[in-house]
């Protein structure tokens, strides 16, 4: 068969593919979507290895808060005493200072003699560490796992908001593992004088 002028065109138009610009074109906005996919898996990786320290901060702040919370609803110490260390409002003892909270960051240590985190007689009773079960899932074996705290930093602030309510904000910072970013955690919340 002989293929005249209009037919030849004709076909060649019937079987026309991709240019090679514009596979190019294709390929780059590919590269380009997938290359993004990869950012968000590396950022999804990031957070997922910062969440146990995550939990270990918001962990202790609360330790710290049932600790005032209980030695209040205990009587173990007086509304005086629940103040930083030089607070100069004690209505109750009228004493010329009060507050047994050690103001400023500190580093976590275990609960003293007086048994509340944050006071002036932790440093004593040294540096507390995460105890979790090895690989066996047990405690109290050969394989358990102690995690240093030394990262950790703890700050208690007691502000009086009256004469009958404290405002208690305790802020923990640490430094993630693997990226080296300093974090915050915050803990806001009230106490009052009252159970």
């Amino acid at each position: 068969m002989i293929w005249r002028g209009e037919d030849l065109r004709a076909r060649k138009q019937a079987q026309g593919g991709f240019s090679l610009l514009e596979v190019l074109f294709s390929m780059v906005l590919l590269a380009v979507g997938l290359v993004s996919l990869l950012g968000v898996f590396g950022l999804a990786m990031a957070a997922t290895l910062t969440t146990q320290q995550d939990m270990i901060a918001k962990q202790l702040a609360n330790q710290a808060y049932e600790s005032i919370v209980t030695a209040r609803n205990t009587g173990q110490i007086n509304w005086d005493q629940i103040q930083n260390v030089g607070s100069v409002d004690c209505p109750i003892t009228g004493t010329a200072t009060c507050g047994i909270f050690v103001t400023g960051a500190q580093p976590i240590y275990n609960a003293g003699v007086d048994g509340i985190y944050g006071t002036t007689d932790d440093a004593v009773a040294g540096a507390q560490t995460l105890h979790e079960p090895g690989p066996d899932g047990i405690f109290g074996t050969a394989d358990d796992v102690y995690i240093s705290l030394a990262g950790y930093q703890r700050t208690i602030v007691l502000t009086n908001v009256d004469t009958t309510l404290r405002s208690i904000t305790i802020t923990m910072q640490y430094t993630t593992t693997q990226a080296g970013v300093t974090k915050t955690y915050v803990l806001n919340s009230y106490l009052s004088e009252y159970q």
